[in-house]
């Protein structure tokens, strides 16, 4: 392998949420960090060579994002993913987060109607309550080890409903909706005139067979129907670079997302977040390659290592993401009970599954986009917490 995904990288003292924040967060600094949604991997050398190249021109005045920046978007997901978009869909945010509040805010009103599908990541809730818009949920189903979409229950939940929350692949669970059933919602959707408001963060990151369909590659019906979140943070390993796209097709709802950045003055961006991702994009394919080898290895290690060691605990494979989905109600820790033992006895920082909504007791979400050793020491910190239960 050509990258090096095993080199152990000291993160402390480098203002890293996952790492400096412990103390706050878990009340206790040695725990072993698998929450955040950032990996423990080095940010590849072309991106860093990209940034380094900027840097030395020793001038960091007002810029712009170039054509070639938006032709690396453009090329990418036609690439990556058989997407054809055209430059002109692409507006900036500078981040995913940011990106679904500001949507929310351009394209719904106080009180609408907005459907998710719990468990789901917490700042979808946040965008709808913080916004002062209903909340409608409508739970995905656990069937066979995989999360699925309850249709009858969304059938009824879209009726009214301004816009629909969706995440693909989704986060935490794991998930990775097939071409029929995003077609299924699409269709839905435009029955009830509900918007789709895409987060799609996680698209590179699909394990084989699974393959990741852009909500916006359907049919052109549901393509000017919807929005689409990327970015190449979680891919890269680059969120502090704040840098993400939206892209938009129907010309009127870009029109009045783009009216919102106009109206906050949040458009122009970071210089080193533009070049860092034009790099990704137009030089990210091996890398990214080798990458989603090392992390399936990771995942078939902890699936081996669970099933072998500690039984209890029961693994909700993903097909996408870097995140993993743990039913840990077999060890009959409710509520808070689950996320202390897992930090005073285990010493492991993960993020406690009630966050993300209904469905979530019981459940840890861990990250093991890290080296395998990391993996590896947490496990055995695990498994003797276990045994002593």
């Amino acid at each position: 392998m050509k990258y090096n995904f095993d080199k152990i990288i000291i993160r402390e003292n480098t203002a890293s949420v996952k790492y400096d924040l412990r103390k706050e967060i878990f009340e206790k600094e040695d725990v072993i960090p698998m929450w955040v949604a950032d990996m423990d991997f080095k940010t590849p050398d072309f991106i860093i060579s990209a940034i380094k190249e900027r840097l030395n021109h020793e001038v960091f005045g007002y810029s712009v994002r170039p054509k070639s920046y938006y032709t690396s978007i453009v090329n990418w997901v036609n690439r990556r993913h058989n997407w054809e978009i055209n430059e002109d869909w692409i507006s900036f945010s500078p981040g995913v987060v940011p990106a679904l509040n500001m949507l929310v805010l351009a394209l719904t009103e106080k009180d609408d109607k907005i459907v998710l599908q719990p468990p789901v990541y917490h700042p979808f809730f946040y965008a709808i309550n913080n916004n002062n818009r209903q909340l409608v949920e409508n739970p995905l189903v656990l069937k066979n080890g995989r999360y699925q979409i309850d249709f009858e229950d969304l059938e009824q939940k879209l009726r009214g409903a301004k816009m629909l929350l969706l995440s693909n692949p989704h986060n935490p669970v794991g998930s990775v909706w097939t071409k029929d059933e995003l077609q299924k919602i699409g269709e839905m959707c435009l029955k009830n005139k509900t918007l789709v408001l895409s987060d799609e963060i996680h698209s590179d990151l699909v394990f084989k067979p699974h393959q990741f369909v852009p909500m916006g590659s359907i049919t052109k019906e549901i393509a000017d129907n919807t929005v689409s979140c990327i970015a190449p943070s979680k891919t890269f390993n680059m969120a502090a670079l704040a840098t993400s796209s939206v892209i938009i097709s129907n010309k009127e709802l870009k029109e009045k997302y783009d009216q919102i950045l106009e109206t906050i003055h949040i458009g122009m961006g970071n210089v080193f977040g533009t070049v860092a991702s034009e790099a990704a994009y137009a030089h990210g394919d091996e890398w990214l390659n080798q990458l989603m080898e090392y992390l399936s290895k990771n995942l078939d290690f902890l699936e081996n290592y669970l099933a072998k060691n500690i039984p209890q605990i029961k693994m909700i494979r993903p097909e996408g993401t870097y995140l993993v989905w743990l039913d840990c109600s077999n060890l009959n820790l409710k509520g808070k009970e689950l996320t202390k033992f897992m930090i005073e006895e285990a010493g492991l920082g993960f993020n406690d599954g009630r966050i993300f909504g209904a469905g979530g007791e019981g459940f840890i979400r861990m990250n093991v986009a890290c080296p395998k050793q990391t993996l590896l020491n947490a496990l055995n910190k695990l498994e003797q917490a276990v045994n002593k239960l």
